[in-house]
């Protein structure tokens, strides 16, 4: 275990307070755990929720559902990947933010993301819990049997692959899953967040003719922007409104509206703004509202009358982890994803969160090592 027998790991410990960092034991992985050194730990809206109070969850607990770091130590003699490819103290990983129990109805019904027995790094898995250290904001982490470890491919930067981390994977499954982009289709993404950036490249990858990105500030919007991500992009943010936006898109559209509209925004008044962007007969994908916000009014109105698909989607497994690491050569030879992260150190995460919270940076990760 490298020599340490301690970890500095971020801990939540009541809600609405400042995270703080404590010293919590490290024990020798077990038979299918993995011990692993995180080297970014990124942060999303999620983390930012979940300081606040919007999910129950037991407290005190090691913040950190996204993850990339090396290889220390496996419980088995040998570990192995999703693809089979045996593990090695050294090897760069990242790692599923979720296990699912395998026996379920859901888990049979092959929708493991809405699994009842479902626990998740960083969320569920408390300091109580064994082992205690379950989340990526720590000099170590455990991971436990079950969980999905993919090796990153060569010649891939790590801090470009982290800065997608859970919002790829959630967008794979979306986007796979739930309600795929088709060939020439006109694609609005709502959110210019993590998830938002994920969304609009995926549906680029995925042969969208267009992609139009409604959100802001404008700091992320520009940035988009310079790396790539979407071809028209509205700020509701900065001297924007819902109004203006949606006369924008029209405009845009020819009056038609879009084939698909993703949100990603996380925020409830997103989803009724939402409903009036798709053309007649399209689809709205909603996957921001993973915290609950409260309720907001819709207008049924305007689903029935435009015959629109609805769909939701919740999470990702570590097959859609796998996706997207495979696509990692693609997407950072496509787009400068770098540049989407602003690092760091692992004391300063209640100023990465606070600066989440504000739309201050694009993507705040931990640098673990600094």
């Amino acid at each position: 275990m490298n020599g340490l027998t301690s970890s500095r790991a971020v801990c939540l410990t009541e809600f609405g307070k400042p995270v703080g960092v404590r010293e919590v034991p490290v024990a020798a992985p077990r038979r299918g755990q993995t011990l692993v050194a995180p080297r970014y730990g990124g942060i999303c809206g999620t983390d930012v929720h979940l300081r606040e109070g919007f999910l129950p969850i037991p407290l005190p607990l090691v913040l950190g559902h996204e993850g990339l770091g090396t290889v220390v130590a496996c419980g088995d003699e040998e570990g192995e990947d999703f693809f089979g490819t045996p593990l090695r103290p050294g090897d760069l990983v990242m790692w599923a933010s979720s296990i699912s129990c395998g026996r379920c109805a859901a888990c049979g019904r092959r929708e493991p993301t809405l699994c009842v027995r479902r626990s998740t790094y960083g969320v569920t898995l408390g300091l109580d819990d064994d082992p205690p250290l379950s989340g990526s904001w720590a000099d170590r982490m455990t991971l436990r049997e079950g969980t999905t470890l993919v090796r990153l491919p060569e010649g891939v930067d790590p801090l470009a692959a982290a800065s997608l981390a859970c919002a790829a994977p959630t967008m794979v499954h979306a986007l796979y899953e739930r309600r795929p982009v088709r060939l020439g289709e006109t694609v609005i993404v709502q959110g210019s967040g993590p998830v938002g950036i994920a969304a609009a490249a995926l549906a680029r990858l995925a042969g969208a003719a267009e992609v139009i990105v409604v959100g802001g500030p404008a700091s992320r919007l520009k940035l988009a922007a310079e790396i790539g991500v979407g071809d028209h992009h509205l700020d509701v943010v900065e001297g924007g409104t819902p109004g203006t936006a949606l006369e924008a898109v029209m405009d845009l559209t020819g009056g038609r509206g879009a084939d698909l509209v993703i949100e990603c925004a996380g925020a409830p008044a997103a989803v009724a703004q939402g409903l009036l962007m798709p053309a007649r007969g399209g689809a709205y994908l909603v996957v921001g509202q993973y915290t609950d916000r409260g309720d907001v009014p819709l207008n049924p109105h305007q689903i029935v009358r435009r015959q629109l698909d609805i769909r939701g989607s919740w999470g990702f497994t570590g097959a859609h982890l796998a996706e997207y690491v495979a696509l990692l050569p693609t997407l950072t030879n496509r787009f400068d994803l770098a540049r989407l992260v602003t690092a760091y150190p692992l004391e300063s995460a209640d100023d990465a969160l606070d600066d989440v919270a504000a739309g201050a940076v694009m993507k705040a990760v931990l640098d673990i090592a600094r």
